[in-house]
């Protein structure tokens, strides 16, 4: 029970990545400068998570669901993945948002 959270994000993560390559949005587009953006996003939101960890704001719950592996307090290793996965998110479908918009536009 303890991979189902894990497994699911890292599911969701492929599925997300696999429209990308298909549609050549983001990391199909661009892949260094892309993968440069998502560590940047990565780092920033881990960064954002260990000041709230720090002050006390975040904790980890305890779930049978969670791998119970930590990179620090209070931070498990599905934390780092779900943030991979909202970045990437994010970027397609803000890039496939504009496409569409883009074609809408043109005649």
């Amino acid at each position: 029970m303890g991979l189902v959270y894990l497994a699911c994000l890292v599911v969701s993560l492929a599925g997300v990545v696999a429209l990308d390559l298909r549609h050549r949005l983001f990391l199909g587009a661009a892949p260094g400068r892309a993968l440069a953006v998502l560590a940047i996003g990565v780092c920033f939101f881990l960064a954002w998570d260990i000041a709230g960890i720090a002050l006390g704001v975040f904790f980890r719950g305890d779930t049978a669901f969670m791998t119970g592996i930590l990179l620090g307090p209070e931070l498990p290793i599905e934390e780092v993945v779900f943030l991979a996965f909202l970045c990437e998110l994010t970027m397609v479908l803000v890039l496939g948002v504009e496409r569409i918009l883009a074609a809408r536009r043109t005649p």
